[in-house]
């Protein structure tokens, strides 16, 4: 499962509203890359495959493939605003080892 703080939602809402998004998914991934060896990836999508796993949380659709979700399941996603904020906040479980950006990870 992945799981949004009510501060993701937000954000997410947010960032839909301003890129004519509304009533996309979000599409969380992972990928090869970054300063650990996986990145995380966010896109709005209009809708998921039906490979994907599908979450709705406070009428916010995330779908994950099949090849993340061995990465990801677990992971909680925050949103840290503010001056000093760093934007969206990866809480993952299954990260062994993270860098300093927190965009990406090893597992």
């Amino acid at each position: 499962m992945v799981k949004l703080t009510s501060t993701a939602v937000e954000q997410i809402k947010r960032v839909q509203t301003l890129e004519n998004k509304a009533g996309f998914a979000l599409r969380v991934s992972v990928s090869g890359g970054g300063c650990s060896g996986l990145s995380y990836n966010l896109d709005f999508v209009p809708e998921g495959s039906e490979k994907d796993k599908v979450f709705e949380q406070d009428g916010v659709k995330v779908v994950v493939d099949n090849k993340s979700y061995l990465y990801l399941n677990g992971l909680e996603l925050d949103y840290s605003g503010g001056l000093n904020g760093k934007g969206f906040v990866f809480q993952n479980p299954n990260a062994k080892k993270s860098c300093g950006c927190g965009n990406s990870f090893s597992a």
